[in-house]
């Protein structure tokens, strides 16, 4: 039987997926956000990309499988059929995902550089439009690519491992 090898098989490989798209994600939104605000790129706008992605990433990690992921889950069984197309359910996956996590990701990343502050609820309204055509091109054409090739060369390690015992 053909096994997927671009995905997942069990928790321990999910968990790798996860933190690589999280990885991947959290360093570029954090990189970027950081830049833009600031303006430039220096010592002190380094510093702070690297006390917030740590933090960031763990919160990425215990949202996106504990309520977006979920969601996108059912959302995309919901939008495709059994007989679609791998990247047809792919895709829908990246788009329902991406949705909720830059919403909540744009909010929380604002609470988390800039504290609790009068405009956070204008602020989202204005920037989460730009992070999530942002991240979805990234996670659709970058991010999520990379994580699949992990899994791919995770399995052909796996299968040849299996065939020499």
């Amino acid at each position: 039987m053909h096994q997927e090898k671009r995905l997942p098989r069990n928790g321990k490989e999910g968990l790798l997926y996860g933190a690589t798209v999280a990885t991947l994600t959290v360093l570029f939104m954090t990189s970027f956000s950081t830049i833009y605000f600031a303006g430039e790129f220096n010592e002190s706008v380094a510093f702070s990309i690297l006390k917030m992605a740590p933090i960031m990433w763990i919160i990425v990690m215990i949202i996106e499988p504990a309520v977006f992921g979920r969601l996108a889950e059912a959302l995309t069984a919901k939008f495709t059929k059994p007989t679609d197309s791998f990247n047809a359910k792919i895709m829908f996956r990246i788009l329902f995902t991406v949705l909720g996590m830059s919403a909540a990701m744009t909010l929380i990343g604002d609470l988390v550089g800039n504290g609790f502050h009068t405009n956070l609820f204008s602020n989202w309204l204005h920037y989460w439009p730009r992070n999530f055509m942002i991240v979805l091109i990234a996670e659709s054409l970058v991010i999520q690519p990379i994580a699949r090739f992990v899994m791919v060369k995770l399995h052909e390690s796996q299968d040849k491992k299996a065939q020499l015992a």
